[in-house]
């Protein structure tokens, strides 16, 4: 089963929001509701809930491969 929600912790700010991720895709920008700093994946990461969420993106979550690592 495939969890769609993740905590996201800014990394600026410590700021933590639960966000329901797209179940067929990766986000690569995200915006703090609280700062309003831009997060974008580290390096190696598909995406912004790979780098900063407590659970990872549904396509590494199905175990999908492409290209962003997904």
């Amino acid at each position: 089963m495939t969890v769609l929600e993740s905590a996201i912790t800014c990394p600026e700010c410590d700021h933590t929001r639960v966000e329901t991720m797209p179940h067929d895709a990766c986000v690569i920008v995200y915006d703090c509701t609280a700062c309003g700093a831009e997060l974008r994946p580290r390096p190696g990461d598909c995406c912004v809930f790979c780098s900063y969420g407590t659970v990872p993106c549904p396509p590494k979550q199905a175990g999908a491969g492409n290209r962003n690592g997904c």
